[in-house]
């Protein structure tokens, strides 16, 4: 099980760093507009973020 969640763990920094990596100016702006969202903002899109991920897991795991 450990194996699984740092493998996924290190998936997710992957597939963080490719934007930076690539465009590192977009991923700037990206984040400059990011700070200027509200609190309920940045949780929608946390939540979303969530349960797509949740998602994806159950149809991979189904």
């Amino acid at each position: 099980m450990w194996d699984t969640l740092f493998s996924a763990l290190a998936l997710m920094l992957v597939f963080e760093g490719l934007l930076p990596f690539l465009s590192p100016q977009r991923w700037r702006r990206v984040f400059e507009q990011a700070t200027r969202l509200s609190d309920g903002q940045l949780r929608f899109l946390g939540l979303s973020s969530m349960l797509g991920g949740l998602v994806v897991l159950l149809v991979l795991a189904g």
